[in-house]
């Protein structure tokens, strides 16, 4: 058993009992947030950094009631052809007061309150909505979508992914789910059931951040995954880091042994995009690729990607990823 400890001091911090629990239940979410098994001494400005918190979180209710959360899409291509080939469904919160949030700071939140149930719902209903109206238009990518931890060990998770497959129209091939080695340490006799039975319904599995936990790779040769991705720290070292070099190596040829298709995300300069390239690994997405752009933006980006792959046919020494010329 391991514990996090909130420490309050009387007559020090305050005179009394309720406001003395009150800070030693501040100072131990203190704890908390730096990893838990931890103590903290209650200091006063941790009642700031949780009315803080406590904000940001009904702001986030407000949020979901006013649809003031949104989608942006980032492409992923074939390495192979240079065309995309699926798309990463990522969340957005536009508050009407401090403008775009990064999903850094809301994300946390949402798993520790519960609400990140009914946003990946959310997220993941719309993804599959849009996706499906641009297949309608010929444009027939996957996508990814994230899944937390908390929404694979809820009841409702098979659920949910079905109702948004239903609802939408979507074939469960184009569907890609990513979840993160958490999940593998996290009870992870149910999380291999839960996979296995959205493997059964031809939903593809994907483990996010490859490298940058701690899962076991008895449990990573268990899961009825289909792809890895490699996580942007190694990538983005590729260029300077002879470290980063050797653990890309590896994730690459420990995945093809496994039979596991490889993805590299963060994928910012052309020097990156070669080597993964040249080492086999079959697709990437990152800044070189393209940003993460609301849906008008992003069709622009799949329409000019396009006149590129075909003009490529004709002229191979054309096409170069976006930003690399």
């Amino acid at each position: 058993l391991t514990c996090s400890i909130g420490v309050s001091m009387y007559p020090l911090d305050a005179n009394d009992t309720v406001t003395l629990i009150k800070q030693a239940d501040t100072a131990m979410y203190a704890a908390k947030e730096v990893g838990r098994n931890a103590y903290r001494f209650y200091t006063a400005d941790m009642n700031a950094r949780v009315q803080a918190r406590l904000q940001l979180e009904t702001d986030m209710r407000r949020g979901l009631l006013h649809n003031e959360f949104f989608l942006a899409y980032q492409p992923q291509i074939d390495m192979q052809t240079g065309r995309a080939a699926a798309v990463e469904a990522l969340l957005r919160w536009r508050d009407p007061v401090r403008g775009v949030i990064p999903p850094t700071e809301f994300i946390p939140i949402a798993e520790e309150s519960g609400m990140i149930q009914a946003l990946g719902a959310r997220v993941l209903r719309d993804a599959c909505r849009q996706v499906v109206q641009w297949h309608r238009l010929g444009m027939m990518l996957r996508l990814s979508v994230n899944l937390s931890v908390q929404q694979l060990q809820h009841d409702s998770c098979l659920a949910v992914v079905e109702e948004a497959l239903r609802s939408s129209g979507l074939a469960p091939q184009y569907l890609d789910l990513e979840i993160t080695e958490s999940v593998i340490i996290t009870h992870p006799e149910k999380a291999v059931a839960t996979l296995a039975k959205l493997k059964e319904r031809g939903i593809s599995i994907t483990v996010d951040d490859f490298g940058t936990g701690y899962s076991s790779l008895s449990y990573l040769a268990r899961l009825p995954i289909e792809a890895v991705k490699i996580d942007q720290r190694f990538v983005h070292g590729l260029e300077h880091n002879s470290n980063d070099v050797a653990i890309t190596q590896a994730i690459i040829a420990l995945s093809h042994s496994l039979g596991l298709r490889v993805i590299a995300e963060g994928v910012e300069t052309r020097a990156q995009y070669d080597f993964l390239k040249n080492h086999g690994c079959e697709a990437a997405q990152g800044f070189l690729i393209g940003r993460p752009l609301e849906e008008q933006e992003f069709l622009a980006w799949w329409k000019a990607q396009e006149e590129h792959a075909r003009a490529v046919l004709l002229q191979p020494d054309m096409w170069q990823p976006e930003g690399s010329g």
